[in-house]
């Protein structure tokens, strides 16, 4: 059977988990007070034995009184305490529970701390119910007001669009009922329903939302302007730029918002820009009510887990003190606000009624996959093929090694052809597994220790990759790529044309892109295609709001230098036609420069100069690297100056970052010296250990002034070596990065995503 404080370290909310009951330091005033009655127990045996000459005790010596205590204590037990509910102010309704001791106990001291202890925790619990459920009660409030809103603005373009041809368009209109069946569930791609309201013009959707207090423009947009031309409040649907789709939308509304307004313009124009808008707000709000049930959801499992440890650890206290004070102070906590209250429930169930009817047209089950959606069982098959695939390649591997020995692969003739054609493609792969591993390594520490990484990156829990999912891709991926190089050397050695088989790596990349980019739901589509759109963002990363994931994938990407760059003269290579004649020098004419990008439109964003100092490290780090390049080509004491001075200089950028503003850590005043005050992992030595192998993989680039003498393919060896070193210290540097970001959470207790609104108050601007 499984303890309960194990259960409830596993069940608990991470992001709350300091809000929750200390039950482990209640258990530890559980076994002060059995050590103290053990002493009693021992000094009251002593002075019975001396008092009686050898007669132990009380109960045996005069039964009679032994009994009646009993009896006395039997009859009390359920006043040996008493628990009083003190309101803070008159006419709030916060209240303080403080508990008197009714009976004296032998071991009085340690009850007495016990009960202040436990006093403090359900005081604690109760102020931050109290407080989470407001904010959900006045988060329902408003998405239910911005529902009306939405629906009312869908029947006003459904309106619009029955207006018959040369009609009178009347000043007027009546909002639609709160039942109206208008949505598709699909986040507004149908706009259809029964209504037979007369239509109106954008002066009138703009008066009408103007009296229900609401402005209403596209947030790219500037001010809307009457037909005579003088600024005016109107309406706002502000659907932030988050993607480069809502940032084309936000744009192409902007050119067309005079069109819109402009009653010389055909309608039709204005009413597609309009519906598009409000299929933008749609998506928006019913992401919002997803998040909302999510929330109150963790706190009614919140309320249930702290009301299951006030009961046990009760119940342990009776059994230490063979008292019976549980029931009444069982009693006090069912009473209290964080299990009477029943608005949690009541509004959930809301929210339920409202999702089920006007974003998943009255269909229950298909609601209920968007609130609760089911998270995928992890099978044993992935086990069984990451162990499959483990084997297979490191048997592929030894018989490649046997065949390059017996061939001569490496040898002077031939060792140029074969580092230039097919080298870059498998180390592009081996770079890419490298780092699917790391992630795999990352995934499973980030679960071990309860880092909510599906939160901070946005992720969906049902469809998000687990370690072992990273395993068996990076399996995989080795285990075809080592069997293509088995492939090529059979083939070499059969006497093929090098012009044909050396195809065989561009072929590899070519079916790996097209499963990369596969339509079809196999293989991970959703991780697929999550990676694309990431990929995507940060292409565009100027142009709109950068996210966590971003982010963090970009510093991904920063790590893989080499295999971008090998992809890139592969790519141009296979393109070319140099595999056909090879001649190698076609594509070796020559990137930290999208970090910039990132850094300044964060800071653009955010307007946290953080965000441009960090532009500043990747600015070093690029000096840095252009003079390392110059020096290969023009090795003479200044440049190696110059390269010294720059590496030194971006290394204790570098190394300051990731310490200090990446990872929290180097804090003179934190309880744990020279880390920071909240850490995750319990033994402090590891953390240590960390600082120092990240400083060791920090300082690589000294290998590039060292100026070893070694042959093409050492080189080669040596690039991928470093390569790999610095993939590592990523993957490293990724479990103490999103430790950080979780801590954050827990520190501000953020356990559900805020979403944005689309409908604004007009005084709010």
């Amino acid at each position: 059977m499984v303890k309960f404080s194990k259960e409830l370290e596993a069940q608990l909310i991470p992001e709350w988990k300091d809000a929750f009951v200390n039950y482990w330091q209640l258990k530890k005033h559980i076994k002060k007070i059995k050590l103290s009655k053990m002493q009693q127990k021992q000094h009251q045996h002593h002075r019975d034995f001396n008092h009686n000459n050898g007669v132990f005790g009380l109960s045996i010596c005069d039964p009679v009184r032994f009994l009646a205590s009993k009896f006395s204590r039997d009859n009390e037990a359920e006043n040996i305490i008493q628990v009083k509910r003190k309101v803070m102010e008159e006419g709030d309704d916060h209240e303080v529970y403080e508990t008197e001791l009714a009976q004296l106990f032998s071991e009085e001291d340690e009850v007495r701390a016990f009960f202040e202890r436990l006093d403090r925790e359900l005081n604690k619990v109760n102020q931050f119910y109290r407080t989470k459920e407001s904010e959900f009660l006045e988060r329902g409030e408003i998405l239910n007001k911005q529902l009306q809103i939405l629906l009312e603005l869908k029947q006003i373009l459904i309106d619009r669009r029955r207006k018959p041809s040369g009609g009178i368009i009347p000043r007027s209109w009546t909002p639609c009922p709160r039942n109206s069946d208008i949505s598709d569930g699909q986040g507004g791609a149908a706009l259809s329903g029964d209504g037979t309201a007369a239509a109106t013009e954008t002066d009138d959707v703009i008066a009408a939302l103007e009296r229900n207090g609401v402005s209403f423009i596209n947030a790219a947009s500037s001010w809307a302007k009457t037909k005579k031309g003088k600024p005016k409040v109107a309406m706002r649907i502000d659907i932030p730029a988050e993607t480069p789709a809502r940032t084309i939308s936000a744009v192409t509304s902007m050119l067309w918002e005079d069109l819109v307004n402009n009653p010389k313009k055909e309608s039709g124009t204005g009413n597609f820009i309009n519906r598009k808008k409000i299929q933008c707000a749609e998506k928006m709000i019913r992401g919002a009510f997803v998040e909302l049930y999510r929330g109150l959801g963790l706190l009614k499992t919140y309320s249930s887990l702290n009301m299951v440890a006030f009961a046990k650890i009760l119940k342990k206290f009776d059994k230490v003190s063979n008292q019976k004070a549980s029931a009444s102070y069982l009693q006090v906590v069912k009473r209290s606000h964080f299990i009477s209250s029943d608005k949690v429930v009541r509004l959930m169930d809301e929210v339920e009624s409202i999702f089920t009817k006007h974003f998943a047209n009255n269909d229950r089950k298909k609601a209920m996959k968007f609130l609760r959606p089911q998270q995928q069982k992890e099978s044993h098959m992935v086990t069984f093929f990451v162990g499959l695939f483990t084997g297979c390649f490191v048997s592929l591997f030894c018989v490649y090694a046997i065949l390059a020995h017996l061939s001569g692969i490496f040898s002077a003739n031939t060792e140029a052809a074969y580092m230039e054609t097919v080298y870059p493609v498998f180390s592009v792969f081996a770079l890419l597994c490298l780092h699917l591993f790391m992630y795999g390594c990352n995934l499973f520490m980030w679960k071990s220790t309860r880092i909510n990484y599906n939160f901070i990156f946005e992720f969906s829990p049902n469809t998000a990759l687990k370690y072992r999912d990273a395993f068996l891709l990076c399996t995989t991926f080795m285990t075809a790529v080592v069997a293509a190089m088995v492939v090529h050397l059979l083939l070499r050695a059969s006497g093929f044309s090098p012009s044909k088989i050396d195809a065989i790596p561009g072929i590899l990349l070519l079916i790996s892109i097209c499963l990369l980019i596969c339509p079809f739901d196999i293989f991970y589509r959703p991780t697929r295609y999550c990676f694309l759109r990431i990929i995507r963002n940060i292409i565009c990363s100027p142009f709109y709001k950068v996210l966590m994931v971003d982010f963090f994938m970009a510093d991904q990407l920063t790590s893989q230098i080499p295999l971008l760059r090998h992809l890139e003269s592969t790519a141009c290579y296979f393109l070319a036609g140099s595999f056909k004649t090879h001649h190698y020098d076609t594509c070796k004419n020559g990137r930290l420069y999208r970090e910039l990008a990132y850094c300044a439109r964060r800071w653009f964003d955010e307007y946290d100069t953080n965000h441009l100092a960090n532009m500043g490290k990747y600015v070093s780090a690029m000096v840095a690297a252009g003079a390392r390049l110059t020096y290969t080509r023009q090795s003479n004491y200044l440049w190696f100056g110059i390269v010294l001075v720059t590496s030194v200089v971006a290394t204790i950028y570098q190394l300051y970052w990731d310490f200090v503003k990446d990872w929290g850590f180097l804090n003179p005043n934190s309880r744990n010296p020279w880390l920071r005050d909240d850490l995750i992992l319990r033994n402090k030595s590891i953390y240590y250990i960390s600082i120092a192998l990240n400083v060791v993989l920090r300082i690589a680039w000294v290998e590039t002034v060292m100026r070893f003498h070694v042959t093409t393919v050492q080189w080669r060896m040596l690039d991928f070596f470093m390569a790999s070193l610095e993939v590592i210290r990523r993957g490293h540097w990724n479990f103490y990065r999103l430790e950080n970001e979780h801590l954050s959470n827990v520190g501000k207790f953020r356990a559900v995503k805020a979403v944005p609104l689309p409908f604004r108050e007009m005084d709010s601007d």
